[in-house]
Protein backbone atom coordinates (compact mmCIF):
# COMPACT_ATOMS: atom_id res chain seq x y z
CA UNK A 1 0.00 0.00 0.00
CA UNK A 2 1.51 3.30 -0.87
CA UNK A 3 1.92 5.54 2.28
CA UNK A 4 1.80 8.88 0.68
CA UNK A 5 1.00 8.90 -3.13
CA UNK A 6 2.13 12.69 -3.87
CA UNK A 7 5.73 11.85 -2.83
CA UNK A 8 5.66 8.50 -4.95
CA UNK A 9 4.41 10.36 -7.66
CA UNK A 10 6.73 12.68 -7.69
CA UNK A 11 9.52 10.33 -6.89
CA UNK A 12 8.32 8.14 -9.71
CA UNK A 13 8.00 11.24 -11.99
CA UNK A 14 11.74 12.20 -11.30
CA UNK A 15 13.12 8.37 -11.74
CA UNK A 16 11.33 8.46 -15.45
CA UNK A 17 12.93 12.02 -16.30
CA UNK A 18 16.14 10.81 -15.26
CA UNK A 19 16.15 7.83 -17.65
CA UNK A 20 15.00 9.75 -20.28
CA UNK A 21 17.88 12.86 -19.58
CA UNK A 22 20.09 9.24 -19.81
CA UNK A 23 19.03 7.77 -22.64
CA UNK A 24 19.27 10.87 -24.86
CA UNK A 25 22.59 11.33 -23.22
CA UNK A 26 23.43 8.05 -24.92
CA UNK A 27 22.04 9.22 -28.17
CA UNK A 28 24.78 10.77 -30.92
CA UNK A 29 23.12 14.27 -30.31
CA UNK A 30 26.51 16.06 -29.66
CA UNK A 31 28.61 16.20 -32.72
CA UNK A 32 28.37 12.78 -34.00
CA UNK A 33 28.92 11.48 -30.40
CA UNK A 34 27.02 10.96 -27.53
CA UNK A 35 27.53 12.93 -24.22
CA UNK A 36 30.01 10.80 -22.71
CA UNK A 37 32.45 10.21 -25.50
CA UNK A 38 31.60 14.05 -26.38
CA UNK A 39 32.99 15.43 -22.94
CA UNK A 40 35.84 12.00 -22.59
CA UNK A 41 36.97 14.17 -25.74
CA UNK A 42 36.58 17.49 -24.61
CA UNK A 43 38.61 16.96 -21.55
CA UNK A 44 41.41 14.97 -22.92
CA UNK A 45 41.41 17.83 -26.02
CA UNK A 46 41.87 19.98 -22.55
CA UNK A 47 44.28 18.23 -21.09
CA UNK A 48 46.60 17.98 -23.48
CA UNK A 49 46.50 21.87 -23.93
CA UNK A 50 47.52 22.38 -21.08
CA UNK A 51 50.49 19.92 -21.63
CA UNK A 52 52.52 21.89 -24.44
CA UNK A 53 56.15 22.28 -22.53
CA UNK A 54 58.17 22.34 -26.45
CA UNK A 55 59.14 26.33 -25.97
CA UNK A 56 60.05 25.68 -22.29
CA UNK A 57 62.19 22.89 -22.52
CA UNK A 58 63.99 24.68 -25.42
CA UNK A 59 65.05 27.13 -22.89
CA UNK A 60 66.23 24.76 -20.89
CA UNK A 61 68.52 22.92 -23.38
CA UNK A 62 70.35 26.08 -24.26
CA UNK A 63 72.00 25.56 -21.49
CA UNK A 64 73.85 22.69 -22.57
CA UNK A 65 75.15 25.18 -25.20
CA UNK A 66 78.44 23.91 -26.38
CA UNK A 67 77.85 20.03 -25.01
CA UNK A 68 79.18 17.22 -27.72
CA UNK A 69 77.48 14.42 -27.10
CA UNK A 70 78.89 10.74 -27.86
CA UNK A 71 77.35 7.91 -26.79
CA UNK A 72 76.20 4.18 -27.56
CA UNK A 73 72.61 2.63 -26.86
CA UNK A 74 70.75 -0.34 -27.70
CA UNK A 75 67.43 -0.08 -29.30
CA UNK A 76 64.47 -2.58 -29.45
CA UNK A 77 65.51 -3.94 -32.27
CA UNK A 78 67.93 -3.73 -35.56
CA UNK A 79 65.34 -1.96 -37.62
CA UNK A 80 64.88 0.47 -35.25
CA UNK A 81 68.54 1.20 -34.78
CA UNK A 82 68.80 1.65 -38.63
CA UNK A 83 66.19 3.83 -38.75
CA UNK A 84 67.47 6.26 -36.07
CA UNK A 85 70.30 7.02 -38.07
CA UNK A 86 68.24 9.30 -40.07
CA UNK A 87 66.94 11.55 -36.78
CA UNK A 88 70.48 11.89 -35.68
CA UNK A 89 72.17 12.84 -39.42
CA UNK A 90 68.85 15.18 -40.06
CA UNK A 91 69.78 17.24 -36.60
CA UNK A 92 73.45 17.60 -37.77
CA UNK A 93 75.23 15.17 -35.92
CA UNK A 94 76.18 11.27 -37.03
CA UNK A 95 74.89 7.88 -36.41
CA UNK A 96 75.94 4.39 -37.24
CA UNK A 97 74.06 1.28 -36.74
CA UNK A 98 75.68 -2.14 -35.56
CA UNK A 99 73.23 -4.74 -34.78
CA UNK A 100 70.75 -3.09 -32.01
CA UNK A 101 73.51 -0.63 -31.39
CA UNK A 102 73.44 2.69 -31.67
CA UNK A 103 76.38 5.17 -31.63
CA UNK A 104 75.47 8.97 -31.40
CA UNK A 105 78.01 11.80 -32.32
CA UNK A 106 77.08 15.21 -32.29
CA UNK A 107 75.77 18.86 -30.84
CA UNK A 108 73.74 17.79 -28.08
CA UNK A 109 71.20 20.51 -27.86
CA UNK A 110 71.19 20.71 -31.88
CA UNK A 111 69.69 16.95 -31.80
CA UNK A 112 67.01 17.98 -28.63
CA UNK A 113 65.85 20.33 -30.04
CA UNK A 114 65.38 18.35 -33.13
CA UNK A 115 63.61 16.22 -30.97
CA UNK A 116 61.22 18.78 -29.78
CA UNK A 117 60.48 20.20 -33.40
CA UNK A 118 59.65 16.50 -34.32
CA UNK A 119 57.39 15.76 -31.15
CA UNK A 120 55.77 19.02 -31.78
CA UNK A 121 54.80 18.35 -35.25
CA UNK A 122 53.21 14.84 -33.43
CA UNK A 123 51.44 17.40 -31.03
CA UNK A 124 50.08 18.95 -33.62
CA UNK A 125 48.84 15.74 -35.53
CA UNK A 126 51.44 16.24 -38.46
CA UNK A 127 52.63 12.94 -39.11
CA UNK A 128 52.47 13.48 -42.83
CA UNK A 129 55.51 16.35 -42.09
CA UNK A 130 57.15 13.41 -39.97
CA UNK A 131 57.14 10.75 -42.96
CA UNK A 132 57.99 13.38 -45.36
CA UNK A 133 60.76 14.17 -43.22
CA UNK A 134 62.17 10.43 -42.89
CA UNK A 135 61.11 8.30 -45.56
CA UNK A 136 62.23 5.01 -44.45
CA UNK A 137 59.41 5.21 -42.04
CA UNK A 138 56.56 6.04 -44.56
CA UNK A 139 55.06 2.66 -44.08
CA UNK A 140 55.33 2.46 -40.49
CA UNK A 141 52.99 3.48 -37.88
CA UNK A 142 52.57 7.79 -37.85
CA UNK A 143 54.25 7.99 -33.94
CA UNK A 144 57.29 5.64 -35.23
CA UNK A 145 59.66 8.21 -35.73
CA UNK A 146 58.89 10.20 -31.98
CA UNK A 147 58.91 6.76 -30.77
CA UNK A 148 62.45 6.34 -31.73
CA UNK A 149 62.93 9.79 -30.54
CA UNK A 150 61.72 8.27 -26.74
CA UNK A 151 63.99 5.39 -27.23
CA UNK A 152 66.84 7.49 -28.37
CA UNK A 153 66.44 10.18 -25.13
CA UNK A 154 66.14 7.36 -22.89
CA UNK A 155 69.63 5.80 -24.34
CA UNK A 156 70.91 9.49 -23.84
CA UNK A 157 69.56 9.61 -20.01
CA UNK A 158 71.02 6.19 -18.91
CA UNK A 159 74.66 6.35 -20.54
CA UNK A 160 75.13 9.78 -19.62
CA UNK A 161 74.34 9.41 -16.90
CA UNK A 162 77.31 6.48 -16.48
CA UNK A 163 79.67 9.14 -17.70
CA UNK A 164 78.48 11.61 -14.82
CA UNK A 165 76.60 14.10 -16.92
CA UNK A 166 73.94 14.41 -15.05
CA UNK A 167 72.52 17.61 -15.93
CA UNK A 168 72.55 16.67 -19.57
CA UNK A 169 70.78 13.28 -18.70
CA UNK A 170 68.39 15.43 -16.81
CA UNK A 171 67.57 17.29 -19.51
CA UNK A 172 66.93 14.19 -21.74
CA UNK A 173 64.79 12.85 -19.40
CA UNK A 174 62.84 15.86 -19.42
CA UNK A 175 62.16 16.09 -22.93
CA UNK A 176 61.06 12.53 -22.90
CA UNK A 177 58.63 13.10 -19.86
CA UNK A 178 57.13 16.53 -20.65
CA UNK A 179 57.06 16.48 -24.29
CA UNK A 180 57.96 13.50 -26.35
CA UNK A 181 55.55 11.62 -24.21
CA UNK A 182 52.79 13.83 -24.39
CA UNK A 183 52.58 14.01 -28.27
CA UNK A 184 52.84 10.49 -28.87
CA UNK A 185 50.01 9.47 -26.41
CA UNK A 186 47.67 12.79 -27.40
CA UNK A 187 48.39 11.46 -31.08
CA UNK A 188 45.08 12.39 -33.18
CA UNK A 189 43.27 14.32 -30.17
CA UNK A 190 43.01 18.14 -30.82
CA UNK A 191 44.22 20.33 -28.24
CA UNK A 192 42.47 22.80 -26.82
CA UNK A 193 42.39 25.61 -23.91
CA UNK A 194 40.18 25.44 -20.90
CA UNK A 195 39.40 29.18 -21.08
CA UNK A 196 37.39 28.55 -24.58
CA UNK A 197 35.50 26.15 -23.26
CA UNK A 198 34.83 27.11 -19.78
CA UNK A 199 31.03 27.42 -20.37
CA UNK A 200 30.76 23.61 -21.10
CA UNK A 201 33.33 22.65 -18.54
CA UNK A 202 31.34 24.65 -16.13
CA UNK A 203 28.00 23.43 -16.79
CA UNK A 204 29.33 19.19 -17.25
CA UNK A 205 30.36 19.71 -13.89
CA UNK A 206 27.33 21.31 -12.00
CA UNK A 207 25.18 18.87 -14.39
CA UNK A 208 26.76 16.25 -13.12
CA UNK A 209 26.04 17.03 -9.47
CA UNK A 210 22.38 17.62 -10.09
CA UNK A 211 21.83 14.91 -11.89
CA UNK A 212 23.27 12.56 -9.40
CA UNK A 213 21.53 14.16 -6.82
CA UNK A 214 18.47 14.00 -8.68
CA UNK A 215 18.42 10.24 -9.11
CA UNK A 216 19.16 10.29 -5.12
CA UNK A 217 16.08 11.82 -4.44
CA UNK A 218 13.73 10.22 -7.00
CA UNK A 219 14.55 7.19 -5.13
CA UNK A 220 14.50 8.87 -1.26
CA UNK A 221 10.60 10.12 -2.82
CA UNK A 222 9.63 6.65 -3.99
CA UNK A 223 10.37 5.12 -0.61
CA UNK A 224 9.26 7.08 1.71
CA UNK A 225 6.34 7.79 -0.74
CA UNK A 226 5.74 3.75 -0.20
CA UNK A 227 6.19 4.13 3.26
CA UNK A 228 9.48 2.45 3.94
CA UNK A 229 11.38 4.40 6.68
CA UNK A 230 14.81 4.21 8.12
CA UNK A 231 14.82 4.12 11.59
CA UNK A 232 17.64 3.49 14.23
CA UNK A 233 15.77 1.19 16.51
Amino acid sequence: MIHNKKEFNLGIALLVLFFIVLFAMFQPLFDGHNAMAYLDNLYNSISKGSAHYVDALKEEAKTLAGYNVKVTMNMEDEAQAADSVALITAAGGTASAQGKALTINGDYVAILNACLNDADKLYNNDSAALKAKYPALAGKDDRQAVYNWYKILGGFDKELKKQEAFAQAKVAFNVNSKVVETAYNYYKVVPEQIKNKIGIVIFSLVFYVIYTMWYGFAILFVFEGWGLKISGH
